[in-house]
């Protein structure tokens, strides 16, 4: 049974930092595309960035580029999602995907088989 726990989320002030971490289980990590979403209250659930298994290939929205950093740990099978410069607007319920086929264009687009149940985070102004 394949199982994504994210950890690290919180309540932090804007202009702050926070990391994210999902544990995964049951899938063979290191071929498997991963990836962040998130969705924030009254909205869809939006695309926030993936990495290739292998970790070379990343991809970030927009919203997100130079502040977010999206890194993975195929010996620990973890994949981490470092933010910086927290805003307000990034407030929402966070969730780690993946692709077990290893196509990062799958998780960007959010047909990723696997997902976790998310993991809270709150920016204050």
């Amino acid at each position: 049974q394949v199982q994504l726990v994210e950890s690290g989320g919180g309540l932090v002030q804007a202009g702050g930092s926070l990391r994210l971490s999902c544990a995964a289980s049951g899938l063979t990590f290191s071929t498997s595309a991963m990836g962040w979403f998130r969705q924030a209250p009254g909205k869809e659930r939006e695309f926030v960035a993936a990495i290739s298994r292998t970790g070379i290939t990343t991809n970030y929205a927009d919203s997100v580029k130079g502040r977010f950093t999206i890194s993975r740990d195929n010996a620990k099978n973890t994949v981490s999602l470092q933010m910086n410069s927290l805003k307000p607007e990034d407030t929402a319920v966070y969730y780690c995907t993946g692709d077990r086929w290893g196509h990062v264009w799958s998780v960007v687009a959010g047909t990723g088989l696997y997902w976790g149940k998310g993991t809270l985070l709150t920016v204050s102004s």
